[in-house]
């Protein structure tokens, strides 16, 4: 299996982008982002395209792809730019490739590259909430460190859940990889 990070160029990725993660009412992916977005409707796709214009040739949203098949996206923002505070962020929108180590691979692939692009940056940091286990195995797995778990700040379907922050600094990244 070949996993591959690369900017997403052309129409068929868009549209496949569209019919993994935006085409139908509450897609199974958005169950786990659960508590952070209000906008899991479905678009068409020429509102997908005029809605979501970021994750078509961009430095900072590429696709997942497995074996040239586009599963899923990566992303990073700045949570503040003046001093340097980044975040990423990483969605395997076909869940017929979840729990296969894919999320973990490209996450690594992911973090590297960001460190290679943001010479100027110190430190990666992820959000994310205790309703996405896969996420939280992931990122220990990768050597991150759990810098913050704010309990029951996520309230999701009735049910409170921890928002948990990891990181790690450029120093950290590459003396375990």
């Amino acid at each position: 299996m070949d996993i591959t990070l690369k900017p997403i160029e052309t129409t068929d990725d868009i549209y496949r982008l569209w019919q993994i993660g935006f085409s139908t009412e509450n897609p199974e992916w958005s169950k786990f982002n659960g508590p952070y977005f209000n906008d899991y409707f479905a678009f068409s796709f020429e509102d997908f395209q005029k809605e979501r214009p970021f994750y078509k040739n961009t430095k900072d949203n590429w696709g997942i792809y497995v074996d040239e098949l586009l599963v899923g996206a990566v992303s990073r923002y700045w949570i503040d730019k003046n001093t340097r505070w980044l975040e990423i962020g990483i969605v395997i929108y076909d869940e017929n490739y979840w729990s296969m180590g894919i999320g973990t691979h490209a996450l690594q692939q992911w973090i590297s590259k960001t460190f290679d692009d943001y010479s100027e940056i110190e430190h990666i940091g992820l959000t994310t909430w205790s309703g996405n286990p896969g996420m939280m195995r992931a990122s220990v797995k990768l050597g991150l460190r759990q810098e913050a778990n704010i309990p029951k700040v996520r309230f999701w379907q009735g049910v409170y859940y921890d928002s948990v922050k990891y990181g790690i600094t450029r120093d950290e990244w590459y003396a375990n990889n």
